[in-house]
């Protein structure tokens, strides 16, 4: 049976290194925060009452998708699908579906930012590759209004990242979520990750600054990374409630 992913793909290298993963969950965790539908989030309360929970649901889902069979991957979107029309019977309202692409959109330029921050720079034919992944999730679920290939998408992004975001009541509250969640030393870490990863239109609306305090820490952090010695780090730095599923997110 075919995989929905190439065994060889990029895009497996990317979703299968905890660490990328947890930037394009810190990213993730900015844009949700921004994002004008993200009442919606708010609409079942599991957002607020554990963020981390949530934000991490998504990324899950994401790389279940990945790394699985066609039929798997598509009973995962499907499910997916479902829930979201759940969510919405219950408020009597529809997701608008520029919200659906962006959450997609979002983990298209999260994928390509994280492992480039972390690895290597992508030629343009992986950033294809990682347009197409999640373009077919997109085309799944019957999302109207997609952009066709990479070079489309850069400048639907950019739209998106100009008309879909606000910094609200909600954002201010979810970064309050975010520090009781992590905890002081953690959620530090968080917002010096999301300075050095943030579409500057997202930094812009945050408040954020350029100047990066542990930018020479990710350094050493690259050079353990490339020796396997990099363990020691996630082990201080990961909540423990969620530890064991990160570093699982490791592939063999």
């Amino acid at each position: 049976m075919s995989n929905f992913v190439s065994t060889n793909s990029v895009v497996r290298k990317i979703w299968g290194r905890a660490d990328v993963v947890l930037f394009i969950f810190a990213g993730s965790a900015a844009e949700f925060a921004l994002n004008k539908a993200v009442d919606w989030l708010y609409f079942t309360g599991k957002l607020p009452a554990d963020p981390l929970g949530r934000l991490f649901s998504t990324v899950a889902y994401a790389r279940r998708i990945i790394f699985a069979d066609l039929d798997e991957a598509h009973r995962a979107i499907d499910q997916i699908t479902a829930i979201h029309q759940g969510v919405e019977q219950s408020r009597g309202a529809k997701i608008p579906d520029w919200a659906y692409r962006d959450v997609l959109f979002m983990l298209i330029d999260y994928s390509i930012r994280s492992f480039e921050l972390l690895d290597r720079k992508l030629t343009d034919a992986e950033k294809q590759e990682v347009f197409d992944v999640f373009y077919r999730v997109g085309a799944r679920m019957q999302l109207q209004g997609l952009p066709q290939n990479y070079q489309e998408w850069v400048g639907m992004r950019q739209g998106h990242l100009d008309n879909d975001l606000i910094c609200s009541d909600f954002t201010a509250d979810l970064y309050r979520q975010y520090r009781k969640h992590l905890g002081g030393l953690r959620y530090f870490v968080m917002k010096q990750v999301q300075q050095m990863l943030l579409a500057p239109r997202v930094r812009q609306l945050l408040g954020m600054g350029r100047v990066v305090i542990l930018k020479p820490v990710l350094l050493v952090y690259r050079l353990f990374r490339s020796l396997r010695w990099e363990r020691p780090f996630k082990n201080a730095l990961l909540p423990q409630k969620y530890k064991a599923q990160i570093l699982a997110l490791d592939a063999a």
